[in-house]
């Protein structure tokens, strides 16, 4: 996205590199006033609410101005950069800031309808929307006179009601009687209002309650509440705050999204948790044993592995888990693909980049997208098309030694898996108490679309496979 200054200087302005994010971070310039660029040179990267990016030039030219530094916080739209391209490239855009200050709708130039194009996926639209004339019946001109003087005598402005007399006597007399149904006559009755003082907006000049509130007098308190909202003592408890020994820690980026996300997901959806421990020791044996398949080699084999594959085959046999709850249409969305999510913890936060159409993939594909997914993560370089689009999640809360929780929904999504820490415990097998490889699984649910059968008919499938691994190939 860029404007034109100047005859040779162009603005980039920021990108809107996800799906209507509204702002990014600038985290580093790779280049500074002076510094000669290149069309497709990276310039500078940016930290997104998803993940961090790198932002290329779309022109050749000099750098004259970097307009933020780093660690700011900068609006999609906004221009960050300015560089002269002393002629070299072609104006394709018009110049949107040339128009002289006399002009007298500057507004569609500066935000074009629709969303605009820019380097990295697309602006955020404009807003389109208009406002509605209200809908009443119609008024004559000495109608609308005599109402403005009821109006004003009413809120206590105007004159004495002398132009009362002004109406013709029919409309007087339409007005003896002043139609409305029971409810709306009780809510003036209520309020202390007049009827007949009403303007109707009804059909065939029938009162509503919209009506009798509109005819409410304004009370005359906001005044003073208005004269005391500058008295701010907010401010107080940051005298508190000791700088010896408290940090503060701006929330931005992916610790401002997850928040955002997960008290969303906290208070949209009602949770449900279900728990099951269970014996995994043929699933840790089984492990060991493709780690020496030659098919597999070079791939990243883990417990997680078999775990992801166990819950596919149980999404296939509970296919209703893998859908979604649609407020605005008031639809159950079921989907027939399964992007499965990987929670992950990297240097930035938490984020969820999921592996597309993983129902369709082998075992040795789904190792090697999860080997790419889980690096990529560690790497800071997830792009935020991989962390949209999820349909259901696995957090592994056992590689930090816990043996279970209570996982929060990812927004969009009906369920996710916790997976807790292996553990060597006693057991009873075959009728003998043994030392046995054990673990416990949590799955919460979105109990707006998954019944509690549903959800345990999934978790009792999941632990099934994982005790006996074998089912893999009865049941996938």
């Amino acid at each position: 996205m860029t404007t034109m200054t100047e005859a040779s200087v162009r603005e980039f302005r920021m990108p809107d590199v996800g799906e209507g994010l509204t702002e990014a971070e600038i985290l580093k310039w790779y280049v500074q006033p002076g510094d000669t660029v290149t069309d497709g040179q990276v310039v500078c990267e940016v930290e997104t609410a998803k993940a961090a990016v790198e932002l290329p030039i779309p022109y050749d030219g000099v750098v004259r101005e970097l307009r933020f530094a780093e660690g700011t916080t900068v609006d999609v739209g906004t221009a960050i950069i300015a560089v002269d391209v002393a002629g070299g490239a072609p104006a394709a855009e018009p110049a949107a800031t040339a128009a002289p200050a006399l002009s007298p709708s500057p507004e569609p130039e500066k935000k074009p309808e629709g969303r605009q194009p820019v380097l990295v996926g697309y602006g955020v639209a404009a807003s389109s929307t208009k406002r509605r004339p209200r809908k009443g019946p119609e008024t004559t001109a000495a109608e609308v006179t005599v109402q403005a003087a009821v109006q004003q005598e009413l809120n206590g402005h105007g004159p004495a009601p002398v132009p009362a007399p002004a109406p013709a006597p029919a409309a007087e007399e339409e007005r003896a009687r002043p139609l409305a149904k029971p409810p709306v006559r009780k809510l003036a009755k209520d309020l202390g209002v007049d009827l007949a003082t009403v303007i109707p907006s009804g059909p065939d000049g029938v009162i509503t309650r919209e009506d009798v509130h509109a005819a409410v007098p304004a009370p005359a308190v906001p005044e003073p509440v208005a004269a005391a909202v500058p008295v701010a003592p907010a401010a107080a408890p940051v005298a508190s705050y000791d700088t010896a020994r408290e940090t503060r820690v701006p929330i931005k980026g992916v610790r401002k999204a997850t928040a955002a996300a997960m008290v969303g997901s906290a208070f949209t959806a009602p949770h449900v948790t279900e728990f099951v421990t269970v014996d995994v020791t043929r699933t840790m044996k089984l492990v060991e044993e493709l780690k020496q398949d030659k098919e597999l080699q070079g791939l990243r084999v883990n417990p997680l592995l078999l775990i992801a594959k166990a819950l596919l085959v149980a999404i296939k046999r509970n296919p209703d888990i893998n859908a979604s709850w649609d407020e605005a249409n008031q639809e159950i969305v079921l989907k027939h693909y399964v992007n499965l999510g990987i929670a992950a913890a990297t240097p930035r936060g938490l984020i969820v980049p999921n592996i597309k159409d993983a129902h369709a993939k082998t075992l040795p594909q789904l190792a090697e997208s999860l080997g790419e997914l889980v690096s990529t993560a560690r790497d800071g370089k997830t792009s935020p098309g991989a962390m949209q689009g999820g349909t259901v999640t696995i957090t592994n809360v056992g590689v930090f030694g816990i043996d279970t929780g209570t996982p929060i929904l990812n927004p969009g999504e009906a369920a996710i898996l916790a997976v807790g820490a292996i553990k060597l415990q006693p057991w009873v097998h075959k009728g003998k108490v043994k030392p046995r490889q054990v673990t416990t699984l949590a799955l919460s649910f979105d109990h707006r679309l998954v019944d509690g059968e549903l959800g345990s008919k999934v978790l009792a499938d999941i632990a099934a496979i994982l005790e006996q691994p074998k089912r893999l190939i009865t049941w996938g």
